[in-house]
C-alpha cells in the first residue's frame, strides 16, 4: 500500500516527526477569573503567543486567548485589562462540532494539514491544544512556526 503523496514542500523533511519531536513547551493556563493583565504578563514573560483557559473546579478545557486578537481588543477598546479573561477569551464551542484530537504521537503531515485546514478542512488553524489520547490532560500548544522552525533545523 503506497502513502499518497503529501501537498506539503516540507512533508520530506519530517520523515515520520511526530508531535513530540517539536518539543512543544507547557501549556500555560489561565483562570476565566484572571485578570487580563495577569493573563498578559504571564504570556509575555514566557513569550508565548496562545494561553488555553481551563475552568478553575475542573481543570476542564473552555477556550483560549490569543495574544495579538487580546491585544487588538484592548487597543480598540473592547476589553479592558481589569477585566477578567472569560470577556476575552475565545471558547470552544463542544456541541454538534468535531474535534481533531492532536497528541504528541500525532504526525507533523496531520498536524500541517490542521493547520491548513483546519479540523475538518474548515479554515485554517494558528494553533493546535497538544493532549494526551483521551483529551483529559492538555499537554501543551503547538503553533504553525513551531512546525515551521522545525524544518528549518531538521538536516537535510
Amino acid at each position: 500500500m503506497t502513502t499518497p503523496p503529501s501537498k506539503s514542500p516540507w512533508a520530506s523533511k519530517y520523515r515520520g516527526a511526530t508531535v513530540e519531536d517539536l518539543d512543544p513547551p507547557p501549556a500555560l493556563s489561565s483562570n476565566p477569573s484572571d485578570s487580563i493583565t495577569n493573563a498578559l504578563m504571564r504570556a509575555y514573560e514566557r513569550d508565548y503567543t496562545h494561553l488555553t483557559v481551563v475552568s478553575q473546579h475542573t481543570r476542564a478545557l473552555l477556550g483560549y486567548l490569543s495574544i495579538p486578537r487580546l491585544r487588538k481588543l484592548l487597543k480598540d477598546g473592547k476589553v479592558m485589562d481589569n477585566e477578567p479573561v472569560e470577556k476575552a477569551m475565545l471558547k470552544f464551542r463542544r456541541k454538534d462540532n468535531v474535534y481533531k484530537v492532536i497528541t504528541m504521537d500525532t504526525p507533523l503531515e496531520d498536524l500541517e494539514d490542521f493547520f491548513t485546514g483546519g479540523v475538518d478542512g474548515s479554515g485554517p488553524q494558528d494553533f493546535a491544544v497538544v493532549t494526551d489520547g483521551s483529551r483529559r490532560f492538555v499537554l501543551g500548544v503547538a503553533t504553525k512556526s513551531d512546525l515551521e522552525e522545525f524544518v528549518k533545523r531538521r538536516p537535510a
